[in-house]
C-alpha cells in the first residue's frame, strides 16, 4: 500500500489547528527592500531571505523580526545576493538567538562574502549604528550551508529544493514541503534569457501556494534587442557630446550584463576606441574571478564561448579601484557601485559631474523609493549632497531597465504553467502589486478550470491557509506480505517518521526501527469492607460468568477473562492489560465496586434477586454497556429485539438475534462488537 496526501485549501476553520499554514511577509510585503517571509505550518518554522532596505539605515533597515522568536525559526533560505534579500543575514546570525540552518547556492554564498565586505566599507553611518561588523560578516560564513540546483535536502522533516531563476549568477526559486504541501518561493526571477544568464526555470510539480515577486506589476518590459539599442546609443551620443557617461550599478549582477554589451559594442566602433570604459569597483576582480568560476551555472551561449575564450576577460574596459585613481581629463564611461547611489563611489562621481550639461546618467536598473538614483529619474532641478549642501543638476538622466525581474507578461505566463491555488504577491510597491492582483483576477475570473486566490498582504500581516489531509500509512514487512482480505481489519504498530506514516507488525519493530513493544499492565486500588462474595455475585450478574483463581496466595476472581480482581485486606486490587477493550470492561467492573462499597445491602439484596432480575443475557449486556456509556445513552427498543448504544455523534444498533452491529463509526463499532463477543463467551452455555 503506498502513502498518499489528500489536501485542499479550506476557506473554514478545520477541527485540527495544527492544519493552519501561516506566511506572514515580514519585509518586502507591499513594498520593495528588506525581503524576509516567515511561514509556519505543523510545528515547523521557515524563514525565506533575510534582507535590508536600500532606503533607509541601521535598524530601519531591517526586517520586522521582532514579530517573531528567531530562535524557533528551524530553516533560512537565501535566494541570491542582493542587500536586498542578503543584507542582513550577519545580523541575525550573530546578534539575535537565530540556532536554525542557513542554506543558499554555492555561487551565492561566493558573492555574499565579498558584496557585504563592500556594504560594510561603503556605509555613509557611524560605526555605532552599523548593523554588524566586517567580524561579524567573517564568523557567518561559517554558518551557511550550500545547496546545488535540483538537489534535495531536508531538514527536520522540511523538504526543500531549489531551481534556476535566472536574475542573477547563483539565484535560486526554493520548494519548500511541509506534510505534503509545497510552497514555491521565486524570490527575484526574470523568464527571459540574457547575455548570461539562463531564463528561470518552470518546476514540473504543480506548488500549493506560490509567493511570487510583483515588482514590475503589470508593466511589459521593452524587447531585449531594442533596450540594448538604446542604451549603447544613449552612451554613444554622452561621449559624443564630450561628456562623462555615470552608470550607477551594483558590483554584481547587471553590472556584468552591460559589460558585456559595451565591450561588443566598443569591438564594433573604432571611432569609440581612445574613450575609456571603466568599472568602478574595489569588488571588480573579485567578482570578475567569482564569475569565470561559475560559468556552468550561466546559458548556453556563454558556456561555449568560454572553450573558444573568456567572455569576461574585456578587451575595452578597465578596473578602477578608487575615484583618486581616476584621469579625469576627458570624455569617459564609468560603471560604479552602488546602484541605488546612496553612498560609495557612484554618489561621489555624480556629485562632481551632475552640474555639466554634458555629461549624463544612465539609470539601468530598479530603484526603491527613498534612493537618490529613484528620486533622480524625476529629473529634478538640484539635489543634496551627502554633506547637506545643495547643487544644480544639469546632467542628462535616462532610465533603460536592464532589471532581471518579471514583467507582467512572464509573470502571468509562469502561473498559467504552474496552475497554483493560492498566490502571494511579494517584492511589490502597494499600487503596482494591486494592479497585478486585480490583473490576475480578471484573467481567471472566467476560468472554471483553474481556481486561483490572489493575496497581496502588507509587512507583518498573515495569510493563513488550511490544507486538510487524509493521512495514509505504508503498510510495510510481513503485515505488506500477506495477502490482503476484504473487510479484515488490519492491526499493527502505527510508525511516524517526519510527516509519514508506517504500519507494521509488533515483530517488526527492531527490524525498521530503533524501538521495542512492551505490555503495559493497569492497576488500580480501591477501598473495600464489603463481603467479596456479595461483589464476586454482582460481578456474575455483570459478566454472567468469572472464575475464580489464587493471586500470590490471595483469593481473586477474574472477570471477562481480562480483568482480575483481588481480595486484600480492606480494599480490592484491579489488574488488567491495558487496551481500549480492556480499559473499557476495567472501567465496569470499577464501577460495581463502587456500588457495593457505596451501599452494600442493596448490593446483597441485588445479588439474591438476580435469578429474577438479571437472568437474560441482553440484560446483562444493558447493565455493562450503561456502565460503560451510561445509562441514558442505551436504549432497549420497543419489541425487545434491539440495543441502541449513542456515542458522541455516533449510534450503534445491536441486532439480539443475531448479535450483529451496525455502526458508522469504525472506533464505535470495534467497541461495541467486542463487548458483545467477551460477553457472550463468557456468558452461560444455556444462551442461544
Amino acid at each position: 500500500m503506498a502513502a498518499s496526501v489528500k489536501r485542499k485549501a479550506e476557506g473554514t476553520i478545520p477541527p485540527e489547528e495544527s492544519d493552519l499554514l501561516r506566511i506572514t511577509p515580514l519585509g518586502s510585503g507591499q513594498e520593495v527592500g528588506r525581503s524576509c517571509h516567515f511561514l509556519e505550518f505543523k510545528g515547523k518554522k521557515v524563514l525565506l531571505d533575510c534582507g535590508i532596505h536600500p532606503g533607509m539605515t541601521g535598524v530601519e533597515s531591517l526586517p520586522f523580526l521582532d514579530e517573531i522568536d528567531t530562535a524557533e525559526i528551524d530553516l533560512l533560505l537565501i535566494s541570491h545576493f542582493h542587500l536586498d534579500h542578503c543584507g542582513a543575514l550577519p545580523w541575525l546570525l550573530e546578534k539575535t538567538t537565530f540556532k536554525g540552518r542557513v542554506f543558499m547556492t554555492h555561487a551565492t554564498k561566493a558573492i555574499y562574502r565579498w558584496l557585504l565586505s563592500d556594504y560594510v566599507k561603503v556605509s555613509n553611518i557611524a560605526v555605532e549604528d552599523m548593523l554588524y561588523s566586517e567580524s561579524d560578516l567573517e564568523k557567518s560564513m561559517d554558518k551557511i550551508e550550500t545547496i546545488h540546483f535540483h538537489q534535495e535536502k531536508e531538514v527536520g522533516g522540511i523538504k526543500f529544493w531549489c531551481y534556476h531563476a535566472g536574475h542573477v549568477l547563483g539565484a535560486a526559486m526554493f520548494m519548500i514541503e511541509i506534510a505534503g504541501v509545497k510552497i514555491l518561493y521565486t524570490g527575484d526571477f526574470s523568464r527571459q534569457e540574457d547575455r548570461h544568464l539562463m531564463a528561470a526555470e518552470i518546476p514540473t510539480i504543480t506548488p500549493d501556494v506560490l509567493i511570487v515577486e510583483s515588482t514590475y506589476g503589470t508593466h511589459i518590459h521593452e524587447k531585449r534587442e531594442d533596450r540594448e539599442s538604446r542604451f549603447t546609443g544613449t552612451v554613444h551620443d554622452i561621449v559624443n557630446r564630450g561628456g562623462r557617461c555615470l552608470i550607477p550599478v551594483f558590483a554584481l549582477g547587471r553590472a556584468q550584463e552591460l559589460l558585456l554589451i559595451l565591450d561588443e559594442y566598443w569591438q564594433n566602433h573604432p571611432e569609440l576606441h581612445d574613450i575609456p570604459i571603466y568599472y568602478a569597483s574595489q569588488l571588480a576582480k573579485k567578482c570578475m574571478s567569482v564569475f569565470q568560476t561559475y560559468v556552468n551555472a550561466m546559458n548556453d551561449k556563454i558556456k561555449k564561448q568560454i572553450a573558444v575564450s573568456n567572455p569576461f576577460v574585456f578587451k575595452h574596459i578597465s578596473n578602477l579601484k578608487s575615484i583618486d585613481q581616476f584621469d579625469d581629463i576627458g570624455p569617459s564611461v564609468v560603471m560604479a557601485s552602488p546602484g541605488m547611489m546612496q553612498s560609495g563611489l557612484s554618489r561621489e562621481l555624480f556629485e562632481q559631474w551632475c552640474t555639466d550639461r554634458r555629461n549624463g546618467v544612465i539609470i539601468a536598473g530598479y530603484c526603491v523609493e527613498g534612493t537618490l538614483a529613484k528620486n533622480l529619474m524625476a529629473e529634478p532641478e538640484e539635489i543634496t549632497t551627502m554633506s547637506g549642501q545643495k547643487i544644480q543638476r544639469k546632467c542628462s538622466v535616462d532610465y533603460i531597465s536592464f532589471s532581471a525581474h518579471t514583467d507582467f507578461e512572464q509573470t502571468s505566463e509562469f502561473i498559467r504553467t504552474l496552475k497554483p491555488q493560492n498566490i502571494i504577491l511579494v517584492h511589490g510597491e502597494k499600487n503596482e502589486m494591486g494592479r497585478l492582483k486585480a490583473a490576475l483576477i480578471r484573467e481567471y475570473e472566467d476560468n472554471p478550470e483553474l481556481s486561483i486566490v490572489v493575496h497581496n498582504p502588507p509587512n507583518c500581516q498573515s495569510v493563513e491557509l488550511y490544507f486538510r489531509g487524509e493521512k495514509m500509512a505504508k503498510v510495510m514487512g510481513q503485515m505488506a506480505r500477506e495477502k490482503p482480505q476484504h473487510g479484515k481489519q488490519l492491526s499493527g504498530i502505527l510508525i511516524k517518521r517526519g510527516f509519514n506514516y508506517h504500519l507494521i507488525a509488533p515483530d517488526d519493530l527492531q527490524n525498521y526501527t530503533e524501538l521495542a513493544t512492551s505490555v503495559l499492565t493497569q492497576k488500580q486500588s480501591v477501598a473495600f469492607h464489603g463481603v467479596f462474595s456479595v461483589l464476586k455475585q454482582c460481578l456474575e450478574n455483570l459478566a454472567g460468568r468469572v472464575e475464580d483463581i489464587t493471586v500470590h496466595g490471595k483469593d481473586a476472581i477474574k472477570v471477562f477473562g481480562a480483568i482480575t480482581v483481588v481480595q486484600e485486606n480492606q480494599s480490592v486490587l484491579i489488574e488488567w492489560t491495558a487496551n481500549s477493550v480492556n480499559d473499557m470492561y476495567a472501567d465496569a467492573v470499577l464501577a460495581v465496586i463502587l456500588q457495593v462499597e457505596s451501599n452494600p445491602m442493596a448490593a446483597q439484596a441485588a445479588s439474591q434477586m438476580k435469578k429474577i432480575d438479571v437472568n437474560t443475557f441482553h440484560e446483562k449486556l444493558i447493565t455493562l454497556l450503561s456502565r460503560t456509556y451510561g445509562e441514558d445513552q442505551v436504549v432497549l427498543s420497543a419489541l425487545g429485539d434491539e440495543i441502541t448504544v449513542y456515542f458522541d455523534e455516533h449510534k450503534a444498533v445491536i441486532n439480539l438475534d443475531t448479535l450483529d452491529v451496525d455502526c458508522s463509526d469504525e472506533s464505535l463499532n470495534h467497541h461495541v462488537t467486542h463487548v458483545v463477543k467477551r460477553l457472550n463467551s463468557a456468558f452461560t452455555p444455556c444462551y442461544a
